[in-house]
């Protein structure tokens, strides 16, 4: 069994934020992969923190979770939803923004530190481990300088609350589509297969 979690924040004022990919991804999954018998997310927020779904990916079963913590408690959902269907780290699959890829790419990771992702971070604590995996969907508009430390701050505010416009919403939805095909090969035929088809 595999659990993919889309990282994002709920609320209607943030669904078209570029922190919401993850959402927007793992919504995607569930079109592709959903079980019959499920025709939305079930709102599980008192059991899980979290809408959760399942269905199959070729004959692995698949439980997708969109977490209702807000971002920086993600590892709060993650953590019971891996507890209560008894799925071991290198099974997690999470899906997230990335400030430091450009829009309109991704890459597959694992094993590796949260470069200053608050949700990851949050997962690595309530799992105690980094092993496990990471779509990480590109959202840096235009290379910028380093921020000071200072302004950290409000660029964390700036990347949360911004709206994308309709041109980049057309990239990130191609972006989507591609890390949906990613996490469909990882669930077939292994993460490495995956990393070496897709990170290039």
């Amino acid at each position: 069994m595999i659990l993919v979690v889309g990282l994002g924040n709920p609320g209607e004022q943030y669904a078209k934020t570029r922190h919401n990919v993850g959402f927007w991804a793992v919504d995607k999954i569930a079109a592709n992969f959903q079980s019959p018998k499920k025709d939305k997310f079930s709102t599980e927020q008192a059991k899980f923190n979290a809408q959760i779904s399942e269905g199959k990916i070729g004959k692995e079963k698949i439980v997708l979770g969109k977490p209702q913590t807000f971002m920086n408690n993600s590892g709060k959902a993650v953590g019971f939803l891996t507890k209560y269907y008894k799925i071991k780290p290198e099974n997690v699959f999470v899906i997230h923004d990335d400030a430091d890829l450009p829009l309109g790419t991704f890459r597959i990771a694992k094993n590796r530190g949260s470069a200053g992702h608050k949700g990851v971070e949050s997962i690595m604590r309530a799992l105690k481990t980094k092993d496990f995996v990471r779509f990480r969907i590109g959202t840096r508009i235009t290379k910028s300088p380093k921020i000071p430390s200072r302004s950290k701050k409000f660029m964390g505010k700036f990347l949360v609350e911004q709206k994308i416009t309709p041109l980049q919403e057309k990239v990130l939805k191609k972006t989507i589509k591609n890390c949906v095909e990613a996490v469909e090969v990882a669930v077939k035929d292994g993460v490495q297969k995956a990393m070496s088809l897709f990170n290039c």
